[in-house]
């Protein structure tokens, strides 16, 4: 089975979205299979978004990614990667199609409620990143 990971940004958490967007997912037919709330810090957020270092938004993405609590969690199914980013919608709210999670609740495309890992491999480095193999219960 493919693993996904999922970040439930602080935009969401602060607006007590964590069970609506979880919910979500498990109706797009994933399962949840580790879960934890974390506040991240610089460091560990500079490495998960280091593909957009050197981009003009980073400092501002590292600022908002650390400025709050932010739930992880692992999504386990067939197509988890493609489910779970169809499930969270387009980047920005504002181009996601209705029913999305970021067309919901996004608020702007840095604040756009989500993060779901956008490969298999990236999957795998990502949920590296953020869990240790006894905390996921596959």
């Amino acid at each position: 089975m493919e693993k996904a990971l999922v970040l439930i940004k602080p935009d969401a958490t602060q607006r007590n979205l964590t069970g609506a967007i979880i919910n979500r997912l498990e109706q797009a037919g994933l399962r949840l299979v580790a879960i934890k709330m974390i506040h991240l810090d610089k460091a560990l957020a500079r490495h998960h978004y280091d593909i957009h270092q050197g981009k003009p938004f980073f400092n501002d993405l590292i600022d908002y990614i650390t400025s709050g609590s932010t739930v992880a969690a692992i999504f386990e199914g067939e197509k988890a990667v493609e489910i779970s980013r169809k499930t969270a919608g387009a980047t920005d709210p504002a181009k996601a199609e209705t029913g999305t999670i970021r067309a919901d609740f996004g608020l702007d495309v840095q604040r756009n409620s989500i993060h779901a890992s956008d490969s298999p491999e990236t999957a795998l480095k990502e949920i590296r990143l953020f869990f240790n193999e006894n905390e996921i219960f596959a």
